[in-house]
């Protein structure tokens, strides 16, 4: 009766998390890691809500940290992980997460997707041309595999 529950309250907060209401979706995000103390989800988003309704980075860091090492091959909780380092300015760790979030999540694309949105691209070689450009990709594929032998990416 009381996974049910627990599950009622995190779809809840859930739902108003994604609707950006963090302030209304942390108490059932509270009432459900409550009801349900070693389910790994609801540890995270308790995280994220933290995170973004009353800016405890601390506390919302180590729910997510906690999560992670519950199931490390669990892409949702390094994203998770890496939104509370996102919030907090902390753009570095967030990169770090989602690097060991490919390594230990079997590459989910959600992942390349929000390192792609974290990391700069850098500029097309030839920027009078348009990126897509097959010279600029030919371009840009030559120099990102320069620099990789150099040690330089």
């Amino acid at each position: 009766m009381t996974d049910t529950e627990a599950f009622r309250e995190f779809k809840t907060g859930l739902n108003l998390l994604r609707d950006n209401y963090a302030d209304r979706a942390l108490p059932h995000m509270r009432r459900a890691v409550d009801l349900d103390k070693n389910n790994p989800y609801y540890m995270s988003y308790l995280g994220v809500v933290l995170a973004r309704s009353e800016k405890k980075w601390g506390e919302a860091e180590s729910l997510c940290d906690s999560a992670v090492r519950m199931k490390r091959n669990q892409a949702q909780l390094y994203l998770n992980l890496a939104d509370v380092y996102k919030t907090a300015g902390r753009r570095d760790e967030a990169v770090e997460a989602l690097q060991a979030g490919l390594k230990f999540a079997r590459r989910d694309i959600r992942l390349t997707i929000a390192m792609n949105k974290l990391v700069p691209r850098r500029s097309p070689v030839l920027r009078f041309l348009g990126r897509t450009h097959p010279i600029n990709r030919q371009l840009g594929i030559l120099r990102h595999r320069t620099l990789n032998i150099l040690g330089q990416s």
